[in-house]
């Protein structure tokens, strides 16, 4: 499931996020959590009652999905937490009990009176159930306005790889979906935040998700955590690029790609040994034969192996028009002028967004540049591991390494000929490298390389096609 813009689905949102802060409390969000997965409130499930493959993106979506909803407690549920249309405390009561419509209104997430009005919203995402705002309502959205499962959200949480750690650390938390999702497979889970409503959105879906090693800290970055150290760093910092300071989420308040800058050299500096970083990170280009000048400058001498993966290059108008698509009419345009004037003074020819990843390491390192679309992207963890403990084998190693479980040989025919090959990923970044016929034959067979393919062999492994 993927929404629909940058900074989340757009439609009606009852009442104005800055209205309310959510309460944290632990037990009643336990319970509401409790009862609603009792409901089936899980993402496939709410798919099946929209019939639809993704969730709602517009206020039109939004009043036609509400109309195919049963009248049955997960429908009303549904209808009230996840479309933010009112329902009747009778209605609301049967759908969830007089025991968990006293745990929502004690969270802060609804009103009860007569009629029942949700104040937030309750998104089934992977896992999780996941409150956040409710939808986006464009410029009118408050500075402290706390975004749902955004599109770059899930760009981090696929980009990150997973093996046990002791700690993890999310920076710029905002709702703590990353938090949450690095608790399940770290002992202790921290998550900061400048945004005192997004840390209290972080605490509350612990608390729905019955998670008890997830700590929330306020503070600008890594200030809230010191000189600690970590096995898992995440980071969806507000890392675009841009003249404005209006929204926490968004603007970063530092000159051009100053944040993301920062974000990686501090990230490296809190790894612990042999532990990973996933930074969702944008810099801005000025030569366009040297496209990724700026990120190779920040990896140089961290520590820390780095893959600097590009997801979209754009021309300052378009990056511009993609991060004002709320505004409309003259503010459109004033915002284009303004945004395009901001880039021209700085020499900037074009803006890249895109991921960092690291993972500190003793001794000499190394860093790779590729791209991926995010659109085809799913989870990339296993991937990512593959990919990075395949940087120093040996020729060995590389001419006996295998097709990794979600990779296979394609082949093309002509005049009932082999004519070309290639070795593909079925999932992560739908990684594909054309190769000789040969070593596709050699790898479908499972048999060794030849030394003169180690080349290709040590592409396809630094990409995580094969497995030794």
């Amino acid at each position: 499931m993927q929404t629909a813009s940058p900074r989340g689905q757009a439609g009606p949102n009852p009442t104005p996020a800055a209205s309310f802060t959510p309460k944290p409390d632990v037990a009643a969000a336990g319970k509401l959590g409790h009862t609603l997965r009792g409901l089936g409130y899980v993402e496939e499930a709410l798919l099946e009652l929209f019939e639809s493959d993704d969730y709602p993106a517009n206020a039109v979506d939004v009043y036609v999905f509400a109309r195919r909803l049963p009248a049955t407690k997960l429908g009303t549920a549904t209808r009230l937490l996840f479309l933010q249309q009112p329902v009747s405390r009778a209605d609301a009561e049967r759908a969830l009990g007089a025991d968990g419509l006293e745990a929502l209104e004690a969270t802060g997430l609804a009103t009860v009176g007569g009629t029942v009005v949700a104040r937030g919203r309750i998104s089934p995402t992977r896992e999780l159930l996941l409150a956040s705002d409710g939808f986006s309502e464009g410029d009118d959205d408050p500075p402290d306005y706390v975004a749902t499962y955004t599109p770059a959200a899930r760009l981090c949480d696929m980009l990150t790889p997973r093996p046990r750690v002791r700690r993890s650390l999310d920076v710029g938390t905002g709702n703590g979906v990353h938090a949450l999702l690095a608790a399940a497979h770290a002992d202790a889970a921290v998550a900061t935040d400048v945004n005192e409503r997004a840390l209290a959105f972080t605490a509350l879906n612990a608390g729905l998700n019955e998670l008890d090693n997830v700590e929330t800290r306020n503070g600008s970055l890594f200030e809230p955590v010191a000189d600690e150290e970590f096995g898992l760093i995440t980071c969806n910092a507000p890392f675009v690029v841009s003249p404005e300071t209006r929204w926490v989420y968004r603007d970063g308040a530092l000159p051009v790609d100053e944040l993301s800058e920062r974000v990686v050299r501090e990230a490296s500096g809190r790894l612990a040994a042999g532990g990973w970083a996933t930074l969702l990170v944008s810099w801005v280009v000025r030569d366009v034969d040297a496209p990724n000048e700026r990120p190779l400058e920040w990896v140089a001498d961290i520590g820390c192996d780095a893959w600097i993966l590009s997801n979209t290059d754009s021309d300052p108008l378009d990056h511009a028009a993609s991060w004002n698509d709320h505004l409309s009419g003259a503010e459109l345009e004033e915002a284009l002028d303004r945004w395009s004037a901001y880039f021209s003074e700085l020499g900037v020819h074009r803006i890249v967004e895109g991921a960092v990843i690291l993972n500190r390491r003793d001794g000499k390192t190394t860093v790779r540049e590729d791209d991926f679309d995010a659109d085809e992207l799913e989870e990339a963890g296993e991937q990512i591991l593959r990919a990075f403990s395949s940087r120093r084998l040996s020729e060995k190693k590389v001419l006996n390494a295998k097709l990794a479980p979600d990779a296979l040989v394609e082949q093309t025919l002509r005049d009932g000929r082999v004519a070309g090959a290639s070795v593909a990923l079925e999932g992560g970044t739908f990684a594909s490298v054309d190769v000789p016929p040969a070593v596709a034959a050699a790898l479908a067979a499972g048999r060794p390389g030849r030394p003169q393919d180690v080349s290709v062999l040590r592409e396809l492994a630094e990409l995580g096609l094969l497995r030794t």
